[in-house]
């Protein structure tokens, strides 16, 4: 590797998958402002929307993640397009 051009300031830190609420902690560079109390010990937290706990590909489930209603709302055109074919 480069010597000066890694960060130097690695430390552990606490990720949270929100849609599951599952934390794993792991180093990073990552600035944040909340923090978490595991085992006695602070760390700094970073909130996730989907990591690998979570995720389809690791899990083997097939789950919708819908923040915005993207997916009723395609839903609800597709099935216009679909009922319009048939007649």
């Amino acid at each position: 590797m480069k010597k000066g051009i890694h960060p130097e300031s690695y430390r552990p830190v606490a990720f949270k998958d929100m849609s599951n609420e599952e934390v794993f902690i792991s180093r990073s560079t990552i600035a944040t402002k909340e923090t978490i109390d595991i085992d006695g010990v602070t760390y700094p937290l970073v909130k996730l929307e989907i990591s690998s706990s979570s995720h389809p590909f690791y899990t083997g489930k097939t789950k919708l993640v819908d923040t915005a209603g993207r997916v009723d709302k395609f839903m609800s055109r597709y099935q216009n397009r679909v009922s319009k074919n048939k007649k």
